[in-house]
């Protein structure tokens, strides 16, 4: 599961935080009337200056290594500077250590920093002193906030995977226990009328193969979830595409127009994947009333080649998320729904306005 931010968008925002670092420790060493006095010096320290702020573009992959040249460059320009502040902008990347490791590794890096902060008595004084602390503190606790946050967040989400994958293996089990069912019935009948009647008992062996191979299709995907039953009986039937006529009457009827376009017969498809698209259909429709103001939802059913398409959009605003949370809860399930058939889900705003849900199932014994 993937807990973290995209690989490129990390990039660009410790690019944009290098690039800002490296501006503020310029335009510093600029702007102090105790700076370098030769122009050798002021190269050195452009050159500390832009390593130190290099540095944040690798400190995800090696923290430890990252912080340690960062501190190395800031002793040059402390000695190069000190205007400039207690090694640099050190705070910057003892700010990142304190997101990516836990306090038993980060509190190490912050002591050491803060051992030699002392010396701002002999080059400064106390207020330069209560600066440096005060810098290396603050960094540190930015970043032990957001590591929690992080934590949070994760937790979370595993959560949200955790409660569907139990309720979508509950459905599952639902799905494959009626067609058992059946296959006893009919073979059972067979028996019956197996010398009797042939055609009646090649019937029910018809029925009895039919049954077999949709269950199989289900069990393919029932053993993707992982099941925890707590020993709750199922409500009712569960629903599938014959049921969105009824859902969509159900959503008018609480003042939001909906349109419903099918292609392809549908109803034929295996339960479990009818289950998974009619709640994804669901979920999007609730998320347009709960969440998106919309005053009205298109909603297109296609089953063509082995693949059925759903494609949910209304013309509100994108769902509010909560601080620290990347995606709501709904769409983490549907996600999941998608995946655990073999599919995919993709849930956005639109450029012109409106959210869309589209859906990927695919279908058929060989997903």
């Amino acid at each position: 599961m993937r807990c973290a931010p995209r690989p490129r968008f990390l990039l660009l925002l410790d690019g944009g935080i290098a690039i800002v670092s490296l501006a503020v420790c310029l335009l510093a060493l600029l702007a102090s009337d105790a700076g370098p006095d030769t122009a050798g010096a002021t190269a050195v320290a452009v050159g500390l200056a832009v390593a130190q702020a290099s540095c944040l573009l690798w400190i995800r992959r090696h923290p430890g290594y990252a912080l340690t040249v960062a501190a190395l460059a800031g002793v040059g320009l402390e000695a190069l500077c000190p205007q400039l502040g207690w090694l640099g902008l050190v705070a910057v990347p003892l700010a990142y250590m304190a997101r990516l490791r836990p306090p038993r590794y980060s509190l190490v890096a912050l002591g050491l920093l803060l051992a030699p902060t002392p010396w701002k008595l002999v080059t400064g004084g106390w207020r330069d002193l209560l600066l440096a602390v005060t810098a290396l503190g603050l960094s540190w606790t930015l970043g032990e906030l957001q590591r929690g946050q992080a934590q949070r967040r994760c937790a979370w989400e595993r959560h949200v995977l955790a409660t569907e994958r139990e309720r979508i293996s509950r459905e599952l089990h639902d799905v494959v226990a009626h067609h058992v069912a059946v296959i006893a019935v009919q073979a059972a009948a067979a028996e019956d009328v197996f010398d009797a009647h042939p055609a009646q008992a090649r019937a029910a062996l018809g029925a009895i193969d039919a049954a077999a191979r949709s269950a199989l299709t289900e069990l393919r995907a029932m053993l993707h979830a992982l099941a925890l039953d707590d020993g709750s009986e199922p409500d009712g039937p569960q629903p599938g595409l014959a049921q969105l006529d009824a859902l969509a009457d159900a959503v008018r009827a609480v003042g939001l127009p909906v349109t419903l376009h099918r292609e392809g017969d549908g109803d034929a498809l295996p339960g479990g994947v009818q289950l998974s698209a009619y709640r994804i259909v669901q979920e999007s429709l609730t998320n347009a009333l709960r969440h998106g103001h919309a005053t009205r939802a298109d909603v297109d059913v296609r089953y063509r080649d082995g693949l059925l398409r759903l494609e949910v959009v209304n013309d509100g605003p994108a769902p509010a998320r909560r601080p620290g949370t990347p995606t709501g809860r709904g769409i983490v399930g549907m996600r999941e729904r998608a995946r655990l058939l073999g599919g995919t889900l993709d849930a956005g705003p639109l450029p012109a306005g409106g959210f869309r849900v589209h859906a990927r199932l695919p279908v058929g014994a060989d997903r």
